[in-house]
């Protein structure tokens, strides 16, 4: 066992250098919209500090947006992009959280895209190894590993599609294993703490993208669920307390909402981001024609596989798992937008989080009743 371990570390870190070396290559000029916006937000990080937040086009009197966007060719007399008119504050803002641009305010400015990336590549080498640290059998340990590349892999390809998807691997592969800790067999006097934990954690994954403010859908109807059987206090406590730390995480976001929009719950997107739901077979064939469709067929498999098993801790968590994936499956592909990464944060969260309540059960795993334990998850 320990050489196997050995050999699949250095299979990830083979893959891990392989995909660094590509990352060092980058050029953050690459023509993406999105891109341009990111770094705009940093820009006013760097300069202005918190007051960054404000992103009001008129805080560019530096010229940085419009020598950004000469870089990519983009037509000097168009309205800038990825920016809204908000009616409320006469401001035309940009539409992002604010996260992604504070992530990348942290890099000197020219290497922050390549910096970043590295940085998160890092860690996700980091959990691929913790995974493999934590299997006890051959075949547990060859599924550690395969994962870990999968982690490792998708960090170029479609993770580079938006500068927000590099944090938010992190967050989904640390709330993963948060969410094994706590519903696969915490103790007891530390599951309020975990629980605040977990929904500061997912709360902070709103700063990055804002759709994945659906990433605590399961937790949230699972924790209803269990109150509402139990009727225990403590429950409620816990219910209560992972959504006050989800809305302090992402307060970041609430107060940059404020200020561009005129109130924490007013969107800074428009046009297509704003649309109602509709179902369109469109969309839903683009997702199946797409790398996105394999890994949620893979997180859909393992959520159900370990629904089956002997251990009600695991069973705990790919309910919550499965839930998560419905409702997240179920606002994407009535979405009338596609693109190549949408679906990539519940997918990796399902995985990790499946993966490491599988690998970190007992060995001899006690068989109890789902409804009977959920109130003490």
């Amino acid at each position: 066992m320990k050489t196997l371990k050995i050999i699949c570390g250095a299979v990830c870190f083979l893959l891990f250098a392989v995909q660094v070396w590509s990352m060092s290559h980058w050029n953050e000029a690459r023509g993406v919209y999105d891109d341009v916006c990111y770094l705009r937000q940093a820009h006013l990080f760097q300069r202005f500090g918190l007051a960054g937040l404000d992103t009001d086009i008129a805080h560019d009197d530096d010229g940085y947006l419009v020598r950004k966007l000469k870089e990519i060719n983009y037509p000097p007399n168009d309205p800038p992009p990825c920016h809204t008119p908000m009616p409320a504050t006469k401001k035309l803002v940009m539409q992002y959280p604010p996260g992604t641009g504070f992530m990348l305010a942290l890099f000197p400015e020219g290497h922050q895209v390549v910096s970043l990336f590295v940085s998160t590549t890092t860690i996700m080498f980091g959990f691929a190894l913790l995974a493999i640290f934590y299997a006890r059998s051959t075949e547990a340990t060859l599924l550690a590993a395969g994962l870990g590349c999968l982690a490792l892999y998708i960090m170029v390809n479609p993770v580079k599609a938006s500068y927000s998807m590099a944090p938010t691997m992190v967050v989904c592969a640390l709330a993963g294993l948060l969410t094994a800790r706590l519903f696969a067999g915490a103790p007891r006097e530390s599951r309020l703490a975990l629980t605040l934990l977990l929904g500061l954690l997912l709360g902070l994954s709103v700063n990055f993208r804002l759709a994945n403010l659906l990433l605590a859908a399961g937790y949230c109807l699972f924790l209803l669920f269990a109150f509402l059987w139990s009727r225990k206090p403590a429950i409620f406590l816990r219910g209560v307390g992972f959504g006050v730390a989800f809305l302090a995480g992402m307060s970041p976001t609430l107060i940059a909402n404020a200020i561009n929009a005129g109130s924490p719950f007013a969107t800074t997107y428009g046009g297509q981001d704003v649309a109602p739901p509709a179902l369109s077979l469109a969309i839903v064939w683009q997702y199946v024609a797409d790398m996105q469709f394999v890994l949620l067929v893979l997180a859909a498999v393992s959520a159900g596989y370990f629904l089956r098993a002997a251990d009600s801790g695991v069973r705990r968590v790919a309910v919550i798992t499965a839930a998560n994936l419905a409702v997240n499956l179920a606002f994407f592909l009535t979405h009338t937008a596609f693109t190549p990464y949408y679906t990539i944060p519940i997918a990796m969260l399902s995985l990790w989080s499946v993966a490491f309540a599988a690998l970190m059960r007992p060995t001899e795993a006690v068989d109890e009743s789902l409804v009977g334990q959920a109130a003490n998850a």
